[in-house]
């Protein structure tokens, strides 16, 4: 499923990300990338703030379509 879709306090793997060249690498250093685990801690109108590893990070409704999760 879409990260835009996915519920709240969750721990989930992502399986595939959708993005080239730039974003991937920023995902990628943010260590957004297949295999990896986030969780969501809110979404809003479309707008995803996930945990991952020790830190918080938003995405746009845009890049978190991109990522799939599991």
């Amino acid at each position: 499923m879409p990260l835009v879709t996915a519920p709240t306090d969750t721990e989930l793997k992502i399986i595939k990300v959708f993005a080239e060249g730039d974003t991937k690498r920023h995902l990628e250093n943010l260590g957004i990338l297949p295999g990896g685990k986030l969780s969501v801690i809110k979404s809003e109108a479309g707008n995803v703030i996930v945990k991952i590893k020790e830190g918080r990070v938003a995405l746009s409704r845009r890049l978190a379509t991109k990522i799939f999760v599991a």
